[in-house]
């Protein structure tokens, strides 16, 4: 029986993905003209750690010299997106509507604990969560699944009691690895591998439809 939901957080309650990959890759044309935006897609849903790392890689870069560590804090230093007009419009009313019908809902975010709360604050959404838990808080982020296996024992739910709502490669491959019934937010922008997720769906609404199926099955 499904207890909780726990959601993703960029991708999925917010479309972000798309702001920080064209935002990094504007970034990185002024050092790098020939850089083509599709290398950097591997990136996406990854932590930070994890990012620096493939971007070294494909800019043939030590990810602990002290040249690439200001290259990749200059990324971001003017990346101020307008969270609330990038916030899925369905998230607030359905937040609401899954709490209404008993079930528990958390957040588990690759993104910081500082990006997680700005977020949820200028969108008014931290009211809506029994639990918010930040990647950077574990020695691995997704797509470990340490941090879904977490979030499920802050809940006190089993790991087959949590249905997880994703959108990346690494996001499903964390959730399904923790035992948990994965949906997977479709985005054809990005090749994402969806092929571990139980359900794909192509609006958030359609978590509620996943949801009352599940019942069924009870």
């Amino acid at each position: 029986m499904i207890k909780a939901v726990i959601f993703d957080m960029d991708g999925v309650l917010i479309d972000s993905e798309i702001v920080y990959l064209d935002h990094m890759h504007g970034k990185l044309k002024l050092k790098y003209p020939d850089i083509n935006r599709d290398t950097l897609f591997t990136v996406v849903g990854a932590t930070a750690k994890r990012t620096m790392e493939i971007l070294s890689e494909i800019i043939g870069e030590d990810a602990d010299s002290q040249s690439f560590q200001e290259l990749y804090a200059g990324i971001w230093t003017d990346c101020r997106p307008d969270y609330p007009s990038i916030l899925r419009k369905e998230v607030p009313e359905l937040l609401k509507e899954i709490r209404r019908r008993g079930y528990l809902v958390a957040l588990a975010s690759s993104t910081s604990r500082a990006g997680i709360e700005e977020v949820l604050t200028t969108c008014g959404l931290k009211e809506n969560f029994n639990y918010i838990v930040s990647g950077e808080e574990f020695k691995e982020s997704k797509p470990n699944p340490e941090i879904y296996l977490h979030t499920a024992a802050a809940l006190q739910c089993a790991p087959e009691e949590c249905l997880v709502v994703e959108d990346s490669t690494y996001g499903i491959m964390a959730a399904h690895g923790a035992g948990m019934t994965v949906i997977s937010l479709v985005d054809e922008r990005f090749s994402f591998d969806r092929s571990l997720a139980d359900y794909s769906i192509h609006g958030l609404g359609e978590v509620l439809e996943v949801l009352e199926e599940l019942e069924k099955r009870e």
